[in-house]
């Protein structure tokens, strides 16, 4: 974010009301998608939804097996039909895994019935934050930083297309979630 979101409680709620279709998070590994989207679905009184939990609940299976087992275009193709459903059962948050909006498919269902926001984030960050954990099913063959770097360079075009673009830094996730809130805002007008 290169300025601080100075929203108050009054113009989210004005906001809120506003929105009449789910906001779809989308953007690279590590970019923030389920921490913030926690942070805005409180701030706009929505329910939130990872997607990868949904489809982990929905194979019994992790993302790493389902990976593993039946590779990613598997996964891309259940991905699409889980991210439908959430879109289709509410309209609150959901952050999607860092290649669902890659998908052609995928990408016009949410462009169409959907908000999409792109939470962009330094590479730096990324690796930092997807560090943490080892769940990552496209990070384990290599160095991360290449991996996110190389992930980053051919997804750009595709996050571009998203209707509002915020960047996360390593600030208070609060301050991302006003950030989305206001480009929301802007955009919607």
């Amino acid at each position: 974010m290169t300025e601080q979101a100075t929203l108050n409680d009054a113009e989210i709620a004005r906001i809120a009301r506003r929105v009449d279709r789910p906001i779809v998070l989308v953007g690279l590994m590590g970019a923030g998608k389920s921490t913030v989207g926690r942070r805005l679905a409180a701030f706009l009184g929505r329910e939130f939804v990872d997607a990868d939990d949904a489809i982990v609940e929905a194979a019994q299976r992790t993302i790493a097996e389902i990976f593993e087992e039946y590779g990613e275009a598997y996964f891309r193709d259940g991905e699409r039909r889980v991210i439908a459903r959430l879109m289709d059962e509410q309209a609150g948050v959901i952050a999607t895994g860092g290649g669902a909006f890659v998908d052609p498919e995928t990408r016009k269902l949410i462009l169409e019935e959907a908000i999409a926001v792109w939470i962009d984030c330094d590479i730096d960050t990324l690796v930092e934050r997807t560090s943490r954990r080892d769940t990552r099913p496209l990070l384990r063959d290599g160095n991360p930083k290449e991996i996110l770097s190389r992930l980053a360079q051919e997804r750009e075009g595709h996050y571009r297309q998203a209707h509002v673009r915020v960047v996360s830094e390593n600030g208070p996730h609060a301050d991302t979630a006003r950030a989305i809130i206001e480009g929301i805002d802007q955009w919607m007008t």
